[in-house]
């Protein structure tokens, strides 16, 4: 069977009224390619007094990838760079050496009822760039490839799919779609070892999927084994394939970083409680380091 391993979520409350479905890291395994971290919160609605923003954290050994279905956020951080985050658009922040960054309620939603939903992912740098400079990449919406055959309609977000290639660039080989299903559409997933991407896995957001004729609940995390598989959306439904090339190694994970090495989780932790890896320009909020 295509399915080789099936992963649940937990919940996880990131602030007053908005928690998160968190698949990975999981106790069965820690990544799915290079994706190391995987959060679906949304879609919920919040009112005009909630907040929800995310004051300046920080980061290393990683990239953050943030896509949107609903909702704005506006992005901020030590390179002084600023970004509004709508749906469809590919946001890509590679943290490396190290990166402070918020996510805050666009100025013009505040206020006034709106809703989000989205997912948070996180990918594992090469060993080899663990270390390179922070960026920040902005990838809009029309300018991802989509793919559309017999009912499904498949926007290339990372990598690559029947030919077309989206342009994010990445430190590894990587794949990420968005998948949209007409009730009773298929959607076929070529066998692609020969590229590389021999990890991958199937989450659908609200809908059941029936993958060569095994059923998938909704919010639970199919791993695939590495043949073609047929993905079929009996009532219709939207969802995201992910996958690539294995980690090179394990990755130790504290908080918000991550890297080959502990003693360098340690080196950072150092770093935030001296407030000594930047600051996010005209911020002066911040999430301390936690005691745990």
């Amino acid at each position: 069977m295509p399915i080789s391993q099936l992963l649940k979520p937990h919940t996880k409350s990131l602030s007053p009224g908005f928690d998160v479905r968190r698949l990975l890291p999981a106790g069965l395994r820690q990544s799915v390619g290079p994706f190391l971290f995987f959060d679906h919160f949304g879609p919920v609605a919040a009112g005009p007094a909630d907040n929800h923003d995310v004051r300046p954290h920080p980061h290393i050994g990683l990239a953050t990838v943030t896509y949107l279905f609903e909702g704005a956020m506006m992005h901020r951080d030590s390179l002084s760079v600023v970004q509004r985050i709508e749906p469809g658009a590919i946001n890509w922040m590679t943290a490396g050496s190290g990166i402070v960054h918020s996510e805050r309620t666009p100025e013009d939603l505040r206020g006034q009822t709106r809703r989000s939903h989205g997912l948070q992912l996180w990918v594992a740098l090469p060993k080899p760039f663990e270390e390179v400079d922070a960026s920040f990449a902005h990838t809009p919406a029309d300018a991802l490839p989509v793919w559309q055959q017999d009912g499904a309609t498949v926007r290339v977000l990372i990598g690559q799919l029947a030919g077309l290639r989206s342009p994010v660039v990445t430190f590894s080989k990587t794949l990420y779609l968005d998948v949209t299903a007409d009730s009773g559409a298929a959607f076929t997933l070529p066998d692609m070892t020969g590229s590389g991407i021999t990890e991958r896995a199937v989450y659908s957001l609200e809908q059941q999927l029936e993958i060569d004729g095994e059923l998938l609940a909704p919010h639970t995390m199919a791993m695939l084994a590495p043949e073609e598989a047929k993905i079929k959306a009996p009532a219709g439904a939207r969802y995201v394939v992910i996958g690539g090339e294995p980690l090179d190694g394990h990755r130790f994970i504290w908080w918000n970083f991550v890297s080959s090495s502990r003693e360098r989780i340690g080196l950072a932790k150092q770093a935030w409680a001296d407030q000594a890896m930047g600051t996010v320009p005209g911020e002066t909020e911040f999430i301390p380091l936690p005691e745990k």
